[in-house]
């Protein structure tokens, strides 16, 4: 029988997620050799919608470029060596760290040649990266054939880039116009798509220029046909040994414990939440410090502050919460998880929103701990290690009083828009047999009325993102499935809270479990990806109103 589009890109998505793990356990690859080539047919065969013009023999892809170049280090596309490191002592080294836009790592410009690249993520922070590297090596081919022949005679276009580029590192000025006219033949791109894409690298101020990046890229893809300077990525030996064990989950669970040991918490109610770390601190703070007395208001302030990081209103905030109850703890683990911890016994006002009291006396009143988001596999490695009971240096063990967890997310709509808001009542991990329903406190009902599209049903946890195409998503919404969504924690998060209260029993069986997500993107919409931009101003509202419902749960 022949098989659909839908059967083949998840054969894909199977066989590179394989190739990857033997890639990573055997040490090192090269990107061009035999065992790259393995990643590049899945890639191409998979044709994922963040990376648009990939599969298309000479067009380069320029939005995903940008995507992937905001979440690798800067420099990257210089290097021909990409090592994958554990934390291994750079921090304390000279080295300049270099910390890319959109992903929370930490990497190092070794030398010339090599770029050093922190993993403290877990497997998917792993996967997440060699696939971007894969895409850029494909893209890299398709410059280097664009700009030379069979015999490695330069296109004239090529040589012209090269000169721009060297113009642009003495900082000289240089004739845009005539620069997109040169990148232009290079990309396979029109005069105006290059001319928009230029203008958006700009923008960015933590990558290159276009004109560098393409150039840099091609010249390794060049150097490594014509010069035999071949490319490679390698992983550290420790980070092999690191993986999976849980290292930086419990370094950074043993700190916030050890926190909320030493200011007497420890034993109190407790309320877990993921999210960002501005909702929950200007929603609660906001509504005692300002006097908000509606969700409306308080949306309107989380609106004013967004606009302008000097809003005086900010800053009142913050100060208040110093003052009663607000706790930050900073990671210093390596996971890039911080934290924050509101103890409801120091604050001032016995309401954390209008009419929901905070009930107990002093001992027993609930402290709210939110985590900021993990990432992928991450979210189970913190989180288990999270909830388990607290074992202090006397060799004495402190289970957490857990009554509910709350995670609100990002995720990929499928049957909606950009800032839509989707309730799951069950996690399916895409490629195995792990399901897990549950009984989401949330209801789809709980966020009518507020001008929102709101949708309930499955949640897919996929391996990653950036490795989703129109066939596989479709088939998931259409199927029996009737996926709403997908994201890359949900099911990670779930393991580990019916792990810990249905099977090691390390906190109570009946804790709620509260779960909401914002649309950030709609991969099955042409340029409503995620490398179309980022929400802005229009993931206030979904965001605020979530944390605003959750509290509403939480405390009534």
């Amino acid at each position: 029988m022949q098989r659909t589009r839908a059967q083949e890109s998840r054969a894909a998505i199977e066989k590179l997620y394989i190739t990857m793990r033997h890639l990573f356990m055997r040490g090192s690859y090269k990107p061009m050799g035999v065992s790259g080539e393995s990643l590049v047919d899945s890639l191409l065969v998979l044709s994922p919608e963040i990376y648009g013009l990939l599969s298309q023999d000479e067009k380069i892809e320029l939005d995903g470029l940008l995507y992937v170049m905001e979440r690798l280090p800067r420099g990257i596309e210089e290097c021909r060596y990409v090592r994958l490191i554990s934390r291994e002592g750079y921090e304390n080294s000279n080295f300049q760290a270099i910390v890319p836009a959109k992903r929370k790592r930490n990497c190092y410009r070794v030398d010339q040649d090599q770029m050093y690249v922190e993993m403290t993520r877990g497997r998917s922070d792993i996967y997440d990266i060699l696939t971007h590297l894969t895409f850029l090596y494909i893209e890299a081919e398709k410059i280097k054939s664009n700009s030379t022949d069979t015999k490695g005679r330069f296109d004239l276009n090529w040589e012209m880039l090269a000169k721009i580029v060297q113009k642009e590192e003495r900082g000289e000025e240089i004739d845009q116009e005539v620069a997109c006219s040169y990148l232009s033949h290079v990309i396979g791109r029109t005069f105006d798509e290059t001319h928009a894409a230029v203008v958006k690298f700009e923008e960015s101020p933590h990558t290159s220029s276009l004109f560098s990046i393409v150039y840099q890229m091609g010249k390794l893809a060049i150097d490594e046909v014509f010069e035999g300077k071949d490319r490679e990525i390698s992983f550290s030996s420790t980070l092999r040994q690191r993986v999976g064990h849980h290292v930086y989950g419990e370094l950074w669970a043993n700190k916030i414990k050890s926190v909320l040991f030493e200011e007497g918490l420890i034993d109190r109610p407790m309320h877990i939440v993921s999210a960002n770390l501005h909702s929950f601190l200007n929603t609660i703070y906001g509504y005692q410090a300002l006097g908000l007395t509606s969700f409306d208001q308080i949306e309107k302030v989380a609106m004013d502050i967004s606009v302008s990081a000097k809003n005086n209103k900010k800053k009142d905030i913050i100060n208040y919460a110093q003052k009663n109850g607000f706790i930050e703890i900073q990671d210093d683990s390596g996971t890039n998880i911080n934290v924050q911890v509101f103890d409801t016994a120091r604050m001032s006002k016995e309401t954390v929103l209008p009419g929901l009291k905070i009930s107990g006396d002093k001992k027993k009143k609930p402290i709210i701990l939110v985590m900021d988001y993990a990432f992928g596999e991450q979210a189970y490695e913190c989180f288990d290690e999270l909830l388990k009971p607290y074992e202090t240096t006397e060799g004495k063990s402190y289970p957490l009083d857990v009554h509910s967890a709350s995670i609100m997310g990002k995720a990929g709509i499928l049957t909606g828009n950009k800032g839509d808001i989707m309730i799951p009542d069950s996690h399916v991990f895409e490629g195995t047999a792990d399901n897990y329903p549950f009984k989401n406190e949330l209801k789809k009902e709980d966020f009518e009325g507020h001008d929102i599209g709101v949708y309930q049903g499955t949640m897919f946890t996929v391996l990653g993102t950036s490795l989703q195409n129109k066939d596989v998503l479709s088939y998931l919404m259409e199927s029996s499935w009737q996926a709403i969504g997908l994201e890359m924690e949900g099911a990670h998060y779930q393991k580990a809270i019916q792990s810990e209260s249905k099977i090691r029993q390390s906190i109570r069986k009946n804790v709620k479990v509260l779960y909401a997500y914002y649309a950030s993107d709609n991969p099955l919409e042409t340029g409503s990806t995620l490398a179309s931009g980022a929400l802005g101003m229009d993931g206030v509202k979904p965001t605020y109103l979530i944390t605003y419902k959750m509290l509403e749960k939480i405390f009534s």
